[in-house]
């Protein structure tokens, strides 16, 4: 499968760059790239799977792009690109709906896989915005908090999370663990929520807090 990407940045010479990049892999195709003005429209017309959005342009605010192809009946996956620094930004993208955040100096390599990554159902985060999920929860307490929160889980649940806090998309955990997608989203949804409400990133921190992430997966 061909993954459609769009690309919306303010600054030509960015877009070029990631088209040129991302324009190399056989399984990615950049179907537009434009500024944030036209970014909702290129998103219906051209319905791209994923859409690397700038979160910092002149003409109209990254944020509220987001929000505004996050409404759309079929929205595309959502990563932000900064050019500064990522923990800045981390909770307002996350919380408008975003499944990463990426540096625009992501390597080459990187910037593919983040691509695949998020065609797959799964969340990029830069290393600068992993760094500060881990600062803010120690810095509250409530990763200590969460990961009491685990010991009321179901054995599969913590299967779950542990591959959660691997990385691994709904699809790839369901391949692993031999489940169909809808379990596998069932479980995620009653983990986040037994949790307290968390994010997939912030269990993912707390399955890693938790020692959870070598837990085997082998259940019957």
């Amino acid at each position: 499968m061909v993954i459609r990407v769009a690309v919306v940045d303010d600054e030509q010479l960015v877009r070029s760059g990631l088209q040129l990049i991302l324009g190399s892999a056989g399984d990615i195709e950049v179907v537009v790239g434009c500024g944030g003005g036209e970014a909702l429209e290129a998103v219906r017309v051209h319905r791209p799977d994923v859409l690397l959005l700038d979160i910092r342009m002149p003409d109209v605010d990254g944020l509220t792009v987001l929000r505004q192809v996050a409404a759309l009946p079929s929205a595309p996956v959502v990563a932000m690109l900064t050019t500064f620094g990522a923990g800045e930004y981390m909770d307002e993208t996350l919380r408008a709906g975003a499944a990463g955040l990426l540096m625009k100096n992501t390597a080459p390599e990187q910037l593919v896989h983040a691509v695949r990554v998020l065609a797959t159902g799964g969340k990029i985060l830069a290393p600068e915005a992993a760094e500060a999920v881990i600062r803010g929860y120690l810095a509250s307490g409530r990763e200590g908090d969460a990961a009491r929160r685990v010991e009321c889980l179901t054995e599969r649940e913590r299967q779950v999370l542990a591959l959660v806090g691997e990385g691994l998309s709904n699809r790839d955990i369901a391949r692993r663990l031999s489940l169909s997608h809808g379990t596998v989203k069932d479980h995620v949804s009653s983990l986040l929520a037994k949790l307290g409400g968390l994010n997939r990133v912030q269990a993912a921190v707390v399955a890693d807090r938790a020692g959870m992430i070598d837990i085997p997966g082998d259940l019957p």
